[in-house]
């Protein structure tokens, strides 16, 4: 069983944005910041498409879905508030974190 960082009494509404998003473990578990995140078309209804990763995810990793997590968006918020202004951009954006810790858009 996982320990996620945060419990879920821990969880605030910090957005209205809704839907489901898939995210590494790295975040969710051992506590890293979003590094790069992706908006790919939704598998179905209750997914928005983002995809959320560290950054320093290798093949090797990313490749077992074990590392992976479906959560709310708004739960992936509270690990990482410094995404919640890029929710709403289109299928098909890339986003990375630069050196200042800024998000740049590929």
């Amino acid at each position: 069983m996982k320990e996620f960082k945060l419990k879920e009494n821990e969880i605030k509404e910090l957005t209205t944005v809704k839907g489901g998003c898939i995210a590494s473990d790295r975040i969710t578990v051992d506590g890293q910041k979003v590094g790069y995140m992706y908006r790919e078309n939704p598998t179905n209804e209750a997914d928005s498409g983002w995809r959320f990763f560290s950054g320093d995810e290798n093949d090797e990793y990313t490749n077992n879905p074990d590392n992976f997590n479906m959560l709310q968006l708004n739960t992936i918020c509270n690990y990482d508030a410094d995404i919640i202004p890029y929710l709403e951009k289109a299928v098909g954006t890339k986003l990375a974190r630069d050196v200042n810790g800024t998000f740049i858009e590929e």
